[in-house]
């Protein structure tokens, strides 16, 4: 039988719910956007056509080492623009969940099982997946009840299948991206609607 969950305990979920989503935002706003901006233009610029695999390789690796996948979407908005970045980081977020999931399910399912047998939310979701199916991955990815980089592991342990599992993952990022992404596009063109060329020039953007 579940624990009964106090008022605190209740509150402080909700208050970590609403730091998740506010948080990209108060980076944006305290970051200095237009030299974060300038370096990345710059740094991207020097790898050429090699700048786009560059940034999923690193993205996919900070993913499965559970780093901040959230904020690479961000610096993939700052430097990309809303559609090359947002294509960018869904690919590579779909590369991510597809590796994940492979290696609990095959390679490391002993050590990723006895981590997560320690949550409990893991045993809501196996329950709720063995029921469901592939129509409860799709929901979780959709909300962020289950940090992404966390899940692609815990749904490898589940019953769901791995074609159904890679179809409901690729589509239920799709919001998460979206909004992560476009924080990050935002910043950068208000950068360049503040920005003045000299004598007429243009401003030469990745993303455009």
């Amino acid at each position: 039988m579940p624990k009964k969950q106090t008022i605190w305990q209740k509150a402080w979920k909700i208050l970590a719910g609403l730091l998740t989503i506010a948080f990209p935002f108060l980076v944006i706003m305290l970051l200095p956007v237009g030299k974060v901006v300038t370096k990345l233009d710059a740094l991207f610029g020097r790898l050429g056509a090699f700048s786009m695999i560059v940034f999923a390789l690193i993205y996919v690796l900070d993913a499965l080492v559970l780093g901040p996948a959230w904020l690479f979407a961000l610096v993939a908005g700052l430097a990309f623009g809303l559609v090359k970045g947002g294509l960018l980081v869904w690919a590579s977020a779909t590369v991510t969940a597809a590796i994940g999931f492979l290696m609990a399910r095959y390679f490391a399912r002993h050590r990723i099982e006895k981590i997560a047998k320690k949550n409990e939310k893991y045993e809501a979701v196996d329950r709720a997946i063995k029921r469901h199916g592939w129509k409860v991955v799709l929901l979780l990815r959709v909300s962020p009840v289950l940090p992404f980089t966390i899940s692609n592991y815990v749904y490898g342990l589940t019953a769901v299948d791995f074609v159904h599992y890679m179809i409901a993952s690729a589509i239920g990022i799709i919001p998460m991206v979206a909004v992560y992404v476009s924080i990050g596009a935002a910043g950068r063109e208000a950068m360049f609607a503040g920005a003045k060329p000299p004598h007429g020039e243009t401003i030469a953007v990745i993303g455009e």
